[in-house]
């Protein structure tokens, strides 16, 4: 019996997921081919140009442009926003304020305060063994 290591792959769709950016954006060699987790952790290492670019300009994936705003996926598409959008998109939006990125930055302000309430109620209860 000769053991042989399988080289793990992922569909480009997953590693753009893993890497930040929007699919649809990237090189046809990166669409079109299978990546493998040592092609991944190079990219993540070592970004080749058109991978900074789309990290900086974008289009950006909707968890990016969420990220970038402030708000949940969900809040994006209750604002509407269901495309990817570009750096330059987004910062507008920023200086624009539109009234649902608003409703929807306050939000997640109760949200995460309510996550960080929790986590320490559970911290508390572990500390003290209930």
């Amino acid at each position: 019996m000769t053991s042989h290591q399988n080289t793990q792959t992922m569909k480009p769709a997953t590693a753009a997921k893993k890497l930040g950016v929007y699919l649809e954006a990237t090189p046809a060699e990166f669409r079109e081919g299978a990546v493998s987790r040592a092609e991944l952790s190079a990219l993540q290492a070592d970004p080749p140009q058109w991978l900074r670019d789309l990290r900086r300009d974008g289009p950006h994936p909707r968890p990016v442009v969420a990220a970038k705003l402030g708000v949940s996926i969900a809040g994006l598409a209750r604002g509407g926003v269901t495309e990817p959008l570009t750096t330059e998109r987004i910062e507008a939006l920023k200086q624009e304020r539109p009234e649902w990125l608003e409703r929807e930055r306050a939000v997640q302000a109760v949200v995460r305060k309510e996550a960080a309430r929790l986590k320490q109620r559970d911290a508390e209860r572990a500390q003290h063994g209930d």
